[in-house]
């Protein structure tokens, strides 16, 4: 499968859905300080269903979320919540 080899090679991480997809996982480490956390899920076929970007900051702890696939809701600030996707 092209579309599960290509994904593979620019994700480090990947976990095996119950519904036969799969959830990929990549980090980057911000400029300044932080990092963003990019995940995309995929169906059986490897067809992308989801597309998200989570912003950490320098403690770890989740300030943003923008879904970027399949419709673009900007970026959305998560003010003083717990959050751990």
């Amino acid at each position: 499968m092209a579309g599960r080899k290509r994904n593979e090679s620019r994700f480090s991480e990947w976990e095996e859905l119950s519904n036969g997809g799969r959830r990929y996982y990549r980090m980057i480490k911000g400029r300044m300080k932080g990092y963003a956390r990019y995940v995309k899920e995929v169906d059986a076929n490897e067809n992308t269903v989801l597309i998200v970007q989570e912003i950490y900051d320098s403690e770890g702890k989740l300030v943003a979320i923008h879904q970027k696939f399949p419709q673009d809701t900007g970026h959305i600030e998560i003010n003083g919540s717990e959050h751990d996707l």
